[in-house]
């Protein structure tokens, strides 16, 4: 019996190598609904071929504008926040992959959880703003909860047979992105153009401009925390700009378990699919004599300051992570149309968390209040500064 799919994000690049999966598994996989943003031509062709019950776009304007690209032949066409919860919680959904960018998908996802659904999370914001809520929920209604990003894929997969108590800590690996050498005076001069210039990885412009900053690598410490039950102390990254260690988990013994394969989201985005099998993807084989060596360093704090805060986030707890996140989206919106330079951005989000004093933050309205807050400052700091906060 096929599986019943919900994505999340469908004209995304996680979203859109879902749905080349299916296309390679049609008989395992069948979409039910789809949502995105304002990519309706995309969108329309994805629902020509893949024919879900339901959609769901940004507003009423991109429902009319999808409708009249669909024609008479439609699905049901839903829009906003309302319509992200009827996707993820369609009856016929049995999994769905969580793949919208920022702390938009949480309240989706959290719905879906509730709903009974399991979940295949890219959207790393979901457990970076509300971890003490989202993984309570997947206890409570007994879901399964699989990592996408390659990551956090990596030592899922790493941890698959251990006994009892047995990590000593896990390693993430990072490309260091594309100013890994520049010199740290430089960092200031960087545009737009150069930060968009990943070297080994296809993304959208906010996870990209993540990836510059690391700020991409710190959510994943704070996510990795609580996928996996381990304080900051037990988490650390390497730069390993070959992308080809994907992440580490180094035992009690001394043992480290990695997880490699050629820089691809298919395979993640598959191994959560068809968890516990593995699918035949036409993946080229890791050729690791032609790669010659896999070198690691440390990450350099003045370089990358964004991952220092989301450890300093991680240890204060509560709604400092959330407020982290938001202040983040902000400075990177703004960042993305120009609006401030790129070293503004950790800058911003330092500003943010010296002034939030972290509350409890054991519910999804708690984590939501803290991301309007954390949001409320960031404009507020630009506002004094001269800067357009819009």
């Amino acid at each position: 019996m096929s599986r019943g799919l919900a994505v999340l994000g469908a004209t995304g690049s996680i979203g859109c190598s879902t749905l080349e999966i299916v296309d390679l598994f049609p008989d395992r996989f069948r979409v039910v609904s789809l949502t995105a943003g304002r990519n309706l031509e995309r969108l329309a062709e994805q629902v020509r071929r893949y024919r879900p019950v339901r959609v769901a776009v940004l507003g009423d304007e991109d429902a009319e504008r999808l409708a009249g690209l669909l024609g008479d032949d439609r699905p049901e066409i839903s829009c906003g926040l309302e319509g992200l919860i009827a996707c993820a919680t369609e009856p016929e959904v049995d999994l769905v992959v969580s793949a919208i960018v920022g702390s938009a998908g949480l309240l989706p996802t959290m719905r879906a959880i509730e709903a009974g659904k399991d979940i295949a999370l890219a959207n790393k914001e979901t457990l970076v703003a509300a971890g003490a809520a989202v993984m309570g929920a997947v206890r409570r209604h007994g879901v399964n909860l699989y990592p996408v990003d390659s990551e956090h894929s990596a030592i899922f997969q790493a941890l698959q047979g251990r006994q009892g108590n047995a990590v000593r800590r896990l390693i993430l690996t990072a490309s260091g992105g594309p100013f890994r050498r520049m010199p740290v005076d430089k960092l200031r001069d960087v545009t737009l153009e150069k930060a968009l210039d990943h070297p080994n990885w296809s993304m959208g412009p906010k996870i990209t401009i993540d990836s510059a900053t690391m700020m991409n690598k710190g959510l994943e410490v704070i996510e990795a925390s609580w996928l996996f039950d381990l304080p900051a102390d037990q988490i650390t990254v390497h730069i390993h700009p070959q992308s080809i260690v994907h992440s580490m988990v180094e035992y009690l013994d001394g043992s480290v378990i990695a997880q490699m394969g050629v820089p691809d989201m298919k395979a993640p985005i598959a191994y959560a699919m068809a968890y516990p099998e593995r699918l035949e993807l036409p993946m080229p084989p890791l050729d690791l004599c032609g790669l010659g060596q896999l070198t690691f360093e440390e990450p350099d704090p003045e370089r990358f300051p964004c991952l220092e805060l989301a450890y300093r986030a991680l240890r204060r707890g509560g709604t400092a992570p959330a407020v982290l996140n938001a202040a983040n989206e902000v400075a990177v919106e703004a960042f993305l149309d120009r609006r401030i330079g790129f070293m503004d951005i950790p800058e911003l989000i330092s500003a943010v968390l010296d002034l939030h004093q972290p509350g409890c933050c054991d519910s999804i309205d708690q984590a939501l209040e803290a991301d309007l807050w954390g949001r409320a400052e960031a404009r507020e700091i630009m506002r004094k500064k001269g800067v357009d906060p819009s």
